[in-house]
């Protein structure tokens, strides 16, 4: 993306038996219920988000969209764009939920194993298509470098592929963004993977979301200035940290500020 322009905030919500939730690292025996996540939408749109990311997890392990119905009534009270991920497995879920007046969809698992599925979409839906790769650090017995290795179907099962090497699948897809998070990091307040970022960021031209750790406004203002080969974060998912009330929305915003 261009320098001078702004870090996008996006507020994350979180979805499980149609409550707003936070998982702890991902894993789902470490939860946080927020409650009515309809009312967060609202709240969050009243704020003046430009964007909200809405994952159904109940939908990334089974495959269901359990929360279709939830995430349409967010879309509605809300009344911004909303990028949406969690269970789209098939072209006919993403075109329903494109259809349905969803801004974005979030295709993780099968973006990882169906590439050509995503990158297909991506092509009939230019912009509107968002590959979220979700990553664990793995490090070898012999105490190598770790490994990223994505994670799928909830972050239950590692997908066989290196967070670089599932990236290059993308390279020339008009992807409207790519959501990277750090599984370790994801729920944690601690941080956000500042390293790992700028590695990816010259390692490819595709716009790079950042996602897990954000922990308040230094976090944001890091992400912000993170700069490498001329090119800088498109965006960030902001969620437990505005949760929690560590940081309001303008809070969150101004420390995005270039």
């Amino acid at each position: 993306m261009d320098v001078t322009d702004a870090l996008q905030c996006i507020p994350a919500i979180d979805l499980r038996d149609g409550r707003c939730v936070r998982l702890l690292r991902g894993e789902f025996a470490s939860e946080t219920v927020y409650g009515d996540p309809v009312a967060q939408a609202r709240a969050y749109g009243e704020a003046g988000a430009s964007m909200l990311h809405v994952v159904d997890l109940d939908a990334a392990r089974t495959g269901v969209a359990a929360n279709r119905a939830v995430v349409l009534e967010m879309v509605a009270a809300a009344g911004i764009p909303v990028q949406y991920g969690g269970g789209i497995r098939e072209e006919s879920d993403a075109v329903d939920a494109l259809e349905a007046g969803i801004a974005r969809v979030v295709l993780g698992t099968a973006a990882v194993e169906r590439p050509e599925l995503a990158c297909a979409l991506a092509g009939r839906f230019p912009g509107r298509v968002v590959v979220g790769l979700d990553h664990r650090r793995i490090v070898g017995a012999d105490g190598s470098r770790p490994r990223r290795e994505v994670a799928v179907r909830g972050w239950v099962k590692g997908g066989g592929l290196e967070l670089g090497e599932a990236l290059d699948r993308f390279a020339t897809a008009p992807l409207a963004a790519v959501v990277v998070t750090d599984i370790t990091r994801d729920g944690t307040l601690g941080g956000p993977d500042l390293a790992g970022y700028e590695e990816l960021l010259l390692s490819t031209t595709l716009g790079i979301v950042a996602s897990g750790g954000v922990g308040g406004p230094a976090d944001l203002a890091a992400l912000a200035a993170l700069e490498s080969g001329g090119r800088r974060l498109a965006g960030v998912v902001v969620g437990r940290a505005m949760l929690d009330g560590r940081m309001t929305l303008g809070e969150a915003v101004a420390a995005c500020a270039r």
